[in-house]
């Protein structure tokens, strides 16, 4: 095995969710034998109304410097960006249907955010099917237990770009190929400019990786990346 081989990984959900979103990615790299920290991003002391972008990125970076390394640090959505600010601390980085930085953040759908996002209080069963088309009723249920509100001062730090260079360690950006959140080509055009690996993978959904009927196929794609990858520097 290579001394340098990955195994243990951070990983960081989107707006809205938790941990929990990566239970599947979470038992997937524990079978191969990287075990994985799903962080719950926590609102700053004053609430969810003053959480900015700040705040949870300085959540990720305390759990990649307490984490030993070789360590990946792996993010979905707004968890995608926020493990791109951090990424100078990790040995890798798998980016699922990321929150793009500037200047591809222009080609998303333009939207405006309140103070606070009322995802868990709007939660609606009917609306979280729609969100997960390729996830089962069990899953689609676990999720709408479990939405959460989102601060909107973070959302409008994240989508008014973020000026990044391109990431020093080894990346892996994964696309599904119907995103309507984050377009694939979006994804595309991201790795492309990054010299990064792209995955394009077959859900439907912005979560569909996570928490689609297609979700261990991928978190077992994405763990053969890290092993291939890593073991070839």
């Amino acid at each position: 095995m290579a001394t340098n081989a990955i195994r243990r990984a951070v990983l960081v959900h989107g707006a809205g969710g938790g941990g929990w979103e990566w239970n599947v990615w979470r038992r997937v790299f524990a079978a191969l034998g990287i075990e994985a920290q799903a962080l719950d991003l926590q609102p700053a002391e004053d609430g969810l109304e003053a959480t900015g972008f700040a705040d949870y990125a300085a959540q990720v970076s305390a759990a990649l410097e307490a984490s030993p390394r070789p360590c990946a640090v792996v993010g979905a959505s707004l968890g995608g960006l926020l493990a791109m600010v951090c990424a100078d601390a990790a040995d890798a980085l798998v980016l699922v249907n990321p929150l793009p930085p500037a200047p591809w953040v222009e080609d998303l759908p333009s939207r405006e955010w309140p103070d606070v996002v009322p995802w868990q209080r709007d939660a609606r069963l009917d609306s979280t099917r729609r969100a997960l088309p390729d996830s089962d009723e069990a899953t689609a249920l676990f999720a709408f237990r479990r939405w959460r509100d989102e601060s909107g001062l973070v959302l409008r730090q994240a989508h008014a770009g973020l000026l990044l260079d391109a990431p020093a360690c080894p990346t892996l950006c994964i696309a599904s190929s119907q995103d309507e959140d984050v377009p694939p080509e979006v994804t595309a055009e991201l790795a492309r400019a990054w010299d990064a690996d792209l995955l394009r993978v077959a859900s439907p959904g912005h979560v569909g990786p996570l928490l689609g009927r297609g979700a261990v196929a991928v978190a077992t794609q994405a763990a053969a990346w890290l092993t291939a990858r890593l073991s070839a520097r």
